[in-house]
C-alpha cells in the first residue's frame, strides 16, 4: 500500500503500545539506541520537535521500531503518511535544538560525576592528613606527663631529720610520687645535686652513735647515693627527701649524682635512656625505651634495684 493511502492514525500511541506489549521501559530502549529518554516521549506524544531532521530522525524511528519487535520499513511509512512536513521527509531546524539538549545532559552527567569525585576525595585526603600529623605527634611526645603534672606543684617545704630511719619498703616498689610524712624541723641543710659525688651532710652531734666508752661509733648504712646518666635526651624530676632537685631535660652523657637522707622519687620520661647507680654499684634497667617510669628509692629498699652479681 502506498504512502498517501496507508491510514495515519495516532503514530505515537502504536510504538507506545507495541513497546507495552514487548515489556520493556523507555529507560531499555535509550540504552540500547543511545536515544534520550526525553526524544523517546517525545515521539510516543508524536512531538516531532524533539526529533531531528530528514534521515536522522527516521533513524530514530527505525531503532525504536526494532526494539519494539516492529517492522522497521513500514513503521517508517506510517511516520511519513502522519508527518509529511518538510521537516520529516528533508530536515528542519530542531536538529540543532536537540543537539544542544543532548549537549546540555552530557554536560550535566559529567558535572555529576565530578561533584561525586570530590566527595569521596575531600574524606580521603582528610584521613591522609590527620594520620600525618597524628604520627609526627606521637614521634615527639617523649616528656612524661607525670613530670610535667610534677612540674606546676610548688615544691615541699619541709626537710628530713637525718637521724630519723624509715621503715623497710618492698624492694619492687614503683608506685607514684606520694607527700613526705610529717617529720621533726630539719638538722641538716637539704640535699644538692652535684656533677661529682659530694660528701654527705654533717650528722647533728645528737644523732651521731657512740661506744659505752664514749668513742665515736662507724657511721650507720642510713643514707643513699644515686648517680644518673643518660644516653640520649629525657626529661627527668627528683624529689629529694621533699625537695625538687631536677626538673628538666638532660642531654646525652649528663651525669647528677645526689645523697639521698630519706626518700628520692625519680621520675623519667624513658625508661630506657637512664642508667642508675646505687652507692657506686650497677642498678637494673628500670624499663622499656619510651616508658614513662617513676621510682622510690630509700636506704632500706635500694637493694632490691641493683644488678644480680
Amino acid at each position: 500500500m502506498a504512502a498517501a493511502d496507508r491510514p495515519t492514525g495516532d503514530f505515537g500511541a502504536k510504538l507506545r503500545a507495541a513497546r507495552e506489549r514487548r515489556g520493556v521501559s523507555l529507560r531499555q530502549i535509550a540504552n540500547a539506541t543511545k536515544i534520550s529518554v526525553a526524544v523517546l516521549e517525545a515521539l510516543e506524544r508524536n512531538d516531532i520537535s524533539r526529533l531531528p531532521g530528514g534521515i536522522f530522525g527516521r533513524a530514530f524511528v527505525r531503532s525504536y521500531a526494532i526494539e519494539v519487535g516492529l517492522d522497521p520499513e513500514t513503521t517508517i511509512q506510517d511516520f511519513i503518511a502522519q508527518f509529511p512536513s518538510d521537516s520529516v521527509t528533508a530536515g528542519h531546524p530542531t536538529t540543532v535544538q536537540v543537539e544542544d539538549h543532548e549537549a546540555h545532559e552530557s554536560d550535566r552527567r559529567m558535572a555529576s560525576t565530578f561533584m561525586r569525585l570530590i566527595v569521596i576525595s575531600v574524606p580521603i585526603a582528610a584521613a591522609v592528613v590527620y594520620f600525618t600529623i597524628a604520627g609526627r605527634r606521637s614521634g615527639t611526645s617523649e616528656v612524661a606527663p607525670s613530670a610535667a603534672v610534677e612540674a606546676s606543684a610548688p615544691p615541699a617545704t619541709t626537710h628530713p631529720a637525718a637521724d630519723t630511719t624509715p621503715p623497710p619498703a618492698p624492694a619492687s616498689e614503683t608506685s607514684a610520687p606520694s607527700a613526705a610524712p610529717p617529720i621533726a624541723p630539719p638538722a641538716a641543710p637539704p640535699a644538692s645535686v652535684t656533677s661529682a659525688p659530694s660528701a654527705a651532710p654533717l650528722v647533728p652531734a645528737a644523732a651521731t652513735p657512740t661506744t659505752p666508752d664514749g668513742a665515736a661509733a662507724p657511721p650507720a648504712d642510713d643514707r643513699l647515693t644515686v648517680g644518673i646518666r643518660v644516653t640520649r635526651p629525657c626529661w627527668i624530676t627528683a624529689t629529694v627527701d621533699g625537695q625538687r632537685t631536677i626538673n628538666r631535660l638532660l642531654q646525652p652523657g649528663e651525669t647528677n649524682t645526689i645523697d639521698v637522707g630519706k626518700e628520692l622519687v625519680l621520675a623519667a620520661g624513658d625508661a630506657s635512656a637512664v642508667a642508675l647507680t646505687l652507692n657506686g654499684a650497677g642498678a637494673k634497667p628500670i624499663g622499656k625505651t619510651g616508658e614513662v617510669v617513676t621510682l622510690r628509692l630509700t636506704p632500706a629498699n635500694f637493694k632490691g634495684y641493683l644488678q644480680n652479681r
